[in-house]
């Protein structure tokens, strides 16, 4: 019975086969084009029915190589694998020949799990005059949803149950708001998602001191969001006080991240879970900002620089220069500050 109830709980899978795979996405197939794929699963739980694909790719040192008695020993019956580890395959066994599999894993999940289609908009939905929609029909807007006059809505968006867009926001091609999201004066392009409880330009933390007394310093300002953006559930993106807060196409922002008013992201960039970026921060292309990172007004980080876990960071940081620690320095010089702590404070 609990089995039975797990199933029912689990992600709807597309079936497709083998062959239609391979087709899709040019895939050299070994095998009988017509097994059937019902679902993915890691190649060490793989069952007969289900797809699993095994990588000795090191794109990341999150990446592990599993050993290759994993690959030799699977039960699943499509397998997506390198041509140098197609040997190792079980006999029996379809393969789906890449020198990427990370890579097709990603289409193939978004190919088998995809999300059926989603449109109209529920009679609950609260949508004042003055919305323009681009193809109102290709458009889904859940239970309680709120969508305030001059608001322009692209083509395919979703707007999930309680989510509120407000007055002169424009929402992209493509873009998932999920649920209690709340968007203010920004741009969002296509294909981003706005995950549950993410809040999107409201005024920033800007305060002056005045008489002996703080004094909100009116926000003006707007969130610019690019293409292909991810926001994590929980976030705050602040708008700009007097210029734009903006986000490059590409960027994937973790859940409970603070991004102040007026800070520049470039494209491509990663930022983990917890990480705050004051005011006047500047972000480089490709930049990896790792979990609770912490930066200070106005510095400026550059492309390709990565920051560890905890860090804060009070002095830019130059292009592809790995920093860590706090205060944030070169990862080297803190890994040889930490030994010496180390071999000096034993007891």
């Amino acid at each position: 019975m609990l089995n039975k109830i797990k199933s029912l709980m689990a992600p709807a899978a597309t079936q497709t086969t083998a062959g239609a795979l391979a087709e899709k996405f040019g895939l050299e197939l070994r095998g009988n084009p017509k097994t059937l794929v019902r679902g993915v699963a890691p190649i060490a739980d793989a069952k007969p029915g289900q797809l699993a694909f095994y990588s000795t790719e090191q794109n990341s040192a999150a990446f592990k190589i599993l050993p290759i008695d994993v690959l030799k020993n699977t039960r699943a019956s499509v397998i997506l694998v390198q041509p140098e580890h197609a040997a190792d395959a079980p006999s029996g066994a379809t393969l789906l020949i890449t020198d990427s599999p990370r890579g097709n894993i990603v289409k193939i999940l978004g190919e088998i799990y995809r999300e059926p289609p989603r449109r109209g908009i529920n009679r609950h939905a609260i949508i004042e005059r003055g919305v323009f929609f681009r193809n109102r029909a290709s458009v889904y807007v859940g239970q309680f949803a709120t969508i305030e006059r001059g608001a322009v809505i692209e083509p395919d968006v979703k707007i999930y149950p309680n989510a509120y867009i407000g007055k002169n926001v424009t929402i992209g091609r493509g873009t998932i708001v999920q649920t209690g999201a709340h968007i203010e004066n920004a741009t969002i392009g296509a294909d981003c998602v706005i995950n549950a409880g993410a809040v999107i330009g409201k005024d920033g933390f800007g305060y002056t001191r005045q008489n002996g007394h703080n004094v909100f310093i009116p926000h003006v300002g707007r969130v610019v969001i690019g293409n292909r953006v991810s926001v994590g559930a929980n976030t705050c993106i602040d708008r700009g006080a007097m210029t734009d807060t903006q986000i490059g196409d590409g960027t994937k922002i973790d859940n409970l991240c603070q991004i102040a008013h007026g800070v520049i992201i470039g494209a491509e960039c990663f930022l983990a879970s917890g990480v705050g970026l004051a005011g006047g921060v500047v972000v480089g292309d490709r930049a990896l900002l790792a979990g609770q990172v912490g930066v200070a007004n106005g510095v400026h980080i550059g492309n390709d620089a990565e920051v560890g876990a905890h860090s804060g960071v009070f002095r830019n940081i130059a292009d592809g220069a790995r920093y860590m620690g706090y205060p944030a320095g070169p990862g080297t010089e803190f890994m040889r500050h930490y030994a010496w702590l180390r071999k000096n404070t034993k007891n």
